[in-house]
């Protein structure tokens, strides 16, 4: 069956309506979930809270601010690794928020394991510094201004009529391709550290690392609950992790959440 491009058009229009107003009332729905968790939080219910949060995370919605509101309920409720889990994946989304990194350390602070971080290169620091300082979105944003600068700059180089607006297009021009270069790369860390799950948290109240992915493996060192390690491989049901003074070793995979 044949049908007009005006039918065609109107189906169209028809869909992307729908489709919008999906959009609306899912949104709607979240918002209405997110002052019920809040207001079951205020009334001291923690776990309904909690459960409220997970409904709305279950719809695919993510946020650093719900994953912080989560974890805060969870710290409340006493389920420590569960807090912690969220006040990470918090931070990975808003890594600079003040009340994220101090509740972080509060219940970092409850957990047993007190391991001693390996001193980071200065460079690095240099590097996480200038890294955290915005978000992906914020960096996106910037790479695509200093790209239509260096555009700019390259054009007034190309069309210059006088050797001192052509060196000062040129050398601008290099400025705002080497802004342009750090913040597309900054910004392309955080989407792939964003989607990433190269970090876990334990949720086993003790649990023994083995030299090996074997449970006959063995025994090197013992963890507990709330630690956070490093992913650094994946062998069927076990998963070859690093905490932070360098040690490594096998888990289960069961015992860990991913970040």
């Amino acid at each position: 069956m044949k049908v007009s491009f005006n039918i065609k058009i109107l189906f169209l229009f028809f869909a992307l309506f729908a489709a919008g107003n999906s959009y609306a009332l899912s949104k709607q729905k979240a918002d209405s979930l997110f002052k019920a968790a809040n207001n079951a939080y205020n009334q001291g219910l923690y776990d309904s809270s909690a459960a409220i949060y997970q409904t709305i995370l279950n719809q695919g919605v993510e946020s650093g601010e719900l994953y912080y509101n989560l974890g805060n309920a969870y710290f409340k409720a006493g389920d420590i690794p569960s807090a912690i889990l969220y006040y990470e994946k918090a931070k990975k989304l808003i890594p600079n928020d003040e009340d994220v990194i101090y509740n972080l350390n509060i219940a970092n602070s409850r957990i047993v394991d007190k391991i001693e971080k390996i001193p980071t290169l200065f460079y690095t620091k240099w590097w996480n510094y200038f890294y955290n300082m915005f978000t992906g979105n914020t960096w996106a944003l910037f790479s695509i201004i200093t790209f239509a600068l260096l555009m700019l700059f390259v054009g007034l180089f190309v069309l210059g009529q006088t050797a001192k607006t052509k060196r000062i297009a040129f050398f601008s021009a290099l400025l705002f391709m080497f802004l342009t270069a750090v913040s597309f790369g900054m910004a392309s860390q955080k989407y792939y550290y964003g989607k990433s799950h190269t970090e876990a948290i334990v949720f086993i109240p003790t649990v023994t690392v083995k030299s090996s992915p074997s449970a006959n493996s063995v025994d090197l060192f013992v963890i507990h609950e709330g630690t956070k390690v490093s992913i650094l491989d994946k062998v069927d049901n076990w998963v070859k992790i690093k905490i932070q003074n360098g040690s490594i070793g096998w888990l289960p995979a069961q015992d860990l959440k991913e970040i």
